[in-house]
């Protein structure tokens, strides 16, 4: 549902209430910073959205299916857009409410850059409302409703250069929902040499992903389910629109990586775990690292258990089955199926503990053991 907000508030939270992030000495802090705004400077603070049409009942936003009529000075589903005057702007740019460096390896990305560092950044706001949702203190409100920092895409792109990331990563929320700031800041990294990474939901129309992929490295998609009535229930998404958003990576050129949480009672089924990985077979995806992750009880699924062991195994062994590759378990400490194995000699090609590689034996993208091709970007 939409929350109504005035044009008083809309100022009030988007420009007076911000902070600044001075990074130094290795840390990142936030001081108070105000800002006295007139009403003609209103717009330099935030940002016009591209993808919106005018329609009978109202503005309608472009970026994502979820196709938001949004009203005067009301937020769309997301909780980062609204409209003022007839036009869509995002109040979620320049103002991340999360900045980390970050091991590649925690997006997951097993098969990008090993061991490399990514700049990490995260504004509030999500187009879906997952039940089972990890970062729901950031992701199921708007930057309202958090504490962020000053951060325009040009410093984005300084800082990552200053703490030598390879890469930048958004992340942890949604990148969706703060799109003109991840398109305009991956487009500075691109042009300067840094990656740009999207670790997302994939819940985007096809014209704007396109626009952004052109500056995407590499992606971790989070195919929920495989089944469209979990998606509605689970997620308030639709499945055809992720499956989508995966051939258009695909297409692009993006080196794209897939999660599955598997969530007890709600996407355990092995069946439907079967559909899906012969799906991503029989689509060209055999070479794309596939995460089976295990679920902890968080958000509004407190009641449910931790995924037992046992089922992400058998999840594993059916994507084997059906000719995938490179299959992983997450959020399971100590389990070998963290490592990376060469598809035709089996022999350890990379060796994980946890975030920290023990060993790797790719050499040019091959196995050292029998020159067979490794899929990824390895430097």
């Amino acid at each position: 549902m939409k929350r109504r907000i005035s044009k008083r508030e809309f100022l009030k939270y988007s420009f007076l209430g911000s902070c600044a992030c001075v990074v130094g000495g290795g840390k990142v802090h936030a001081i108070t910073k105000g800002f006295s705004v007139k009403t003609d400077e209103l717009w330099k603070w935030s940002k016009l959205s591209k993808y919106y049409i005018d329609t009978p009942r109202g503005v309608k936003c472009l970026i994502c299916p979820n196709d938001c009529i949004i009203k005067e000075n009301e937020l769309g589903d997301c909780h980062s857009r609204i409209n003022i005057k007839g036009k869509i702007y995002s109040i979620a740019y320049g103002n991340p409410c999360s900045i980390n460096v970050d091991p590649i390896e925690k997006k997951p990305l097993y098969h990008f850059l090993p061991e490399s560092k990514a700049f990490s950044i995260a504004v509030a706001g999500c187009n879906l409302a997952c039940l089972n949702c990890q970062n729901w203190q950031i992701s199921q409100v708007g930057p309202k409703e958090t504490r962020n920092y000053d951060l325009m895409p040009p410093e984005v792109y300084k800082q990552a250069k200053r703490y030598e990331c390879k890469s930048i990563a958004y992340t942890y929320s949604e990148p969706i929902a703060f799109y003109e700031y991840f398109l305009d800041s991956s487009k500075i990294a691109h042009e300067q040499g840094i990656k740009n990474v999207m670790v997302s939901a994939g819940y985007i129309n096809e014209k704007p992903l396109r626009e952004v992929a052109k500056f995407i490295d590499a992606a971790n998609i989070d195919l929920k389910s495989f089944d469209d009535e979990i998606y509605a229930r689970l997620n308030a998404g639709k499945l055809q629109a992720v499956l989508d958003t995966l051939k258009i990576l695909k297409d692009e050129g993006v080196w794209l990586e897939i999660t599955n949480l598997i969530v007890p009672e709600w996407t355990d089924n092995l069946d439907m775990i079967k559909r899906m990985c012969a799906w991503l077979y029989k689509n060209g995806f055999e070479d794309c690292p596939l995460h089976f992750s295990r679920f902890t009880p968080l958000h509004k699924l407190t009641h449910l258990p931790m995924t037992p062991v046992s089922v992400l195994n058998k999840a594993r062994e059916i994507a084997q089955n059906a000719g995938l590759k490179y299959v992983y378990i997450g959020n399971v400490p100590g389990s070998n199926a963290q490592n990376t194995l060469c598809p035709k000699c089996k022999k350890i090609a990379i060796e994980r503990k946890g975030y920290r590689i023990l060993q790797n034996n790719i050499v040019n993208g091959k196995c050292s053991s029998c020159n067979e091709n490794i899929a990824g970007v390895w430097n």
